[in-house]
Order: structure tokens, then C-alpha cells, then sequence
């Protein structure tokens, strides 16, 4: 059984691309999923179930599947343009929903596979990030973030009082120009120029110049057009993910990583849609862990749905006030390290929030361990 809830984000990508098939206002199909996931991923109990999955390439099938079926999905798109004169309404549900299964299941999916030991795997996982316009993503993912996590230095951390629209923007830019950076640094070690033409940029470059021209090929100048605003959307969407497992957690920078340092939302269909992303804090821990073996956090504070945090976060005082600060406060109270609740202190005076550190009835304790 466990092995087929991973289906579930394969049925999502097959809806999208029977939306697509059909034609007309059925194009509305694939982001149609979206408000469905958001409900049932709100209602369902949380799932602190442990996987009992042994076969990793049976497990790994939907991985590929989620992988390259969204990026086909923009030919299905392509292919629907050269055949229907489709609306203003129809192309921007169409647009939608390929922008929509490239952040859902889509770079789950990829960063699963570029987190593998093997070279084929990354190298899909690499440039299925077509569909976010983004094929070094990887880079500042797993150089920076992963040593960076919750310290001031990580692009995906979002401090205490910034809103999404100012981090998502923010991120955008900063992931790139970190990618860029690294990947400049690492061919001047090599004695190479750091931009020799094996920067990896280049080779981006190149997958995206074919990617257009197969969708040119298929649908013509509209198919590119529109497939470049789904992919811009997608990429916009995908940064603003990292605004809800991050915010608000402090890290000393070079202490150990904990458990403790981001958040997990633990409902059924956000892990298994996500594979396993949003249960996220045993793979800071061990980035080459296969998603099905990644324990849930039961000691962690409970945070809502993945889907009601960005919906929140849309309209910030709810955020702020209804689901944030109630679990920083915890957080800063009864996870954080006494050098982690004074930077805490700073950032919440430089938010303009209260100093709850100073309130006489809570009670502050302090983490015992790495893995907490």
C-alpha cells in the first residue's frame, strides 16, 4: 500500500494531461487540482506514518514519472495550441496548469533525483527544472541551503516580519546569482576561467534554446510565449514553497543542523504529492536519504497544511498572527539553543513583534540535542 500512495501525484500529472487531450475549457483540469489537493490535504488527519517500502526502484518509478511528465505536459500544450484556437480564458487555465505540475509534483520530484548518488538521475533531476526556468537550481539548493539552513546566509530562509511578496521576489534573484556564483568558484579552483565555457549556465542555456525550439516546432510562436509564462509563474511559485518550511527558525551560523531547524506539515496529501518534502528535516540531516525512509518529526510543532500556510501567507496578518508568531513563540520557548533565542530576540525587534522572550509565564527550556 505504501508503495501506491506515491501514485497519487501520477494520477494528478495524467488529470493534467486528459485536461489537455479534451480540449476547450478541460485545459482548466491540471490547476483544477490544486483547490482539490488544498481541501483534502486540510481535512485528513495528520500522517506521522513511518513507509514500509524495501524495493527503491519500484519506489522510484513515480519519481520519474513526476519527473518527465510535466515537461511532456508542455508539448500536450503546445499540441493543443496547433490544433484549437483556444480563448483568452482556455490559455490561461492552460498555462496554469503546466506552471502548477511544475512546482507540484514536479521539483519534489527532480530534487529527489539530484539528491541520488547517480549520475543519470541528477542529470534528469537537473534539467527537468525546464519547467521552472531554472536548470542550476541545484547548485545554490545543495551548496548553500544545506550548509546554510536557518542562519541569516540562506536565500530560503526568510527572517521574522517579511511578508511573501518580499521574500519570494528577493529569492528569485538571490538562488541565481548564489548558482551562478558557485559554479564561477568551483571552475577557478579548477585553474579554469569562471566562465569557461563548462559552466554549467551554458548548458542550461542550450537545454532551454531546445526546449523552445521543440515547442515552436509543435505550436508555433504562441507555444513559446505561453510556455515561457508558465515556466516564470512556476518559478516564482516554487520560491515561494521555501517561505513556509524555513520562516522564522534561527540557526547559529556553523552550529550542527537539528531537526528543530525548519518546518514539516505532515498531511497525507502533502507528503505523498510532494514526495516526502514536507517532511523535511531527517533529509537536512542525511541528504542522501531516500524519501520513504524520512521519519516524521513527532516532537516538532504542528503546523497546518502546506497548502493553508500559502493561502495564509497571501494575505500576511493572518499568517503573521494566526499561524506564525503563535509557533515561533513556541519554538523560541521550548526548541531553540540560548544563542538562538537571543538572535531570535533581535529579530523580532527588528520585525516590530513583541518580545514574548520576556513574559513571565513562559517557560523557556532549552534543546538537548542535534537531532531535535
Amino acid at each position: 500500500m505504501d508503495y501506491l500512495k506515491y501514485w497519487t501525484p501520477v494520477v494528478v500529472v495524467g488529470v493534467a494531461f486528459l485536461g489537455f487531450y479534451l480540449g476547450g475549457d478541460w485545459v482548466w483540469l491540471g490547476i483544477g487540482t490544486f483547490p482539490v489537493l488544498a481541501f483534502l490535504d486540510s481535512v485528513f488527519p495528520r500522517d506521522f506514518g513511518v513507509r514500509k517500502i524495501q524495493n527503491a526502484r519500484l519506489a522510484n518509478i513515480p519519481i520519474w514519472l513526476c519527473t518527465l511528465g510535466p515537461v511532456c505536459l508542455y508539448f500536450a500544450f503546445a499540441w493543443r495550441l496547433s490544433v484549437e484556437d483556444l480563448n483568452g480564458w482556455q490559455i490561461a487555465g492552460g498555462i496554469l496548469s503546466v506552471a502548477w505540475m511544475g512546482v507540484i509534483p514536479l521539483v519534489p520530484a527532480a530534487h529527489e533525483l539530484y539528491h541520488m548518488r547517480g549520475l543519470l538521475p541528477r542529470i534528469v533531476g537537473h534539467y527537468g527544472h525546464l519547467c521552472i526556468f531554472d536548470c542550476t537550481r541545484d547548485i545554490a539548493h545543495v551548496v548553500g541551503h544545506h550548509i546554510d539552513v536557518a542562519t541569516v546566509h540562506d536565500g530560503d530562509t526568510a527572517a521574522r516580519g517579511k511578508s511573501l511578496y518580499a521574500f519570494t521576489g528577493r529569492a528569485v534573484i538571490e538562488s541565481t546569482r548564489y548558482s551562478m556564483r558557485m559554479e564561477c568558484e568551483a571552475l577557478r579552483k579548477r585553474g579554469l576561467h569562471p566562465w569557461h565555457l563548462r559552466h554549467r549556465v551554458y548548458r542550461a542555456a542550450l537545454a532551454l534554446l531546445i526546449f523552445h525550439a521543440l515547442l515552436h516546432a509543435i505550436g508555433g510562436w504562441r507555444a513559446n510565449l505561453f510556455g515561457l509564462a508558465a515556466q516564470l509563474i512556476s518559478r516564482v511559485w516554487v520560491e515561494s514553497f521555501n517561505y513556509f518550511q524555513h520562516y522564522g527558525v534561527i540557526r547559529v551560523p556553523g552550529a550542527p543542523i537539528g531537526r528543530r531547524h525548519l518546518w514539516n506539515h505532515l498531511h497525507w496529501f502533502s507528503r505523498t504529492c510532494g514526495f516526502e518534502i514536507t517532511n523535511h528535516a531527517d533529509h537536512h540531516l542525511n541528504s542522501y536519504q531516500a524519501f520513504y525512509k524520512l521519519v516524521p518529526h513527532r516532537e516538532a510543532i504542528p503546523m497546518p497544511s502546506v497548502f493553508v500556510c500559502f493561502l495564509a501567507a497571501l494575505i500576511p496578518p493572518i499568517w503573521h498572527e494566526l499561524i506564525i508568531k503563535p509557533a515561533l513563540k513556541r519554538w523560541d520557548a521550548e526548541f531553540a539553543t540560548p544563542a538562538e533565542r537571543a538572535l531570535a530576540r533581535e529579530q523580532n525587534r527588528a520585525a516590530g513583534w513583541p518580545d514574548w522572550q520576556s513574559e513571565p509565564e513562559l517557560k523557556v527550556g532549552q534543546a538537548h540535542t542535534v537531532g531535535v
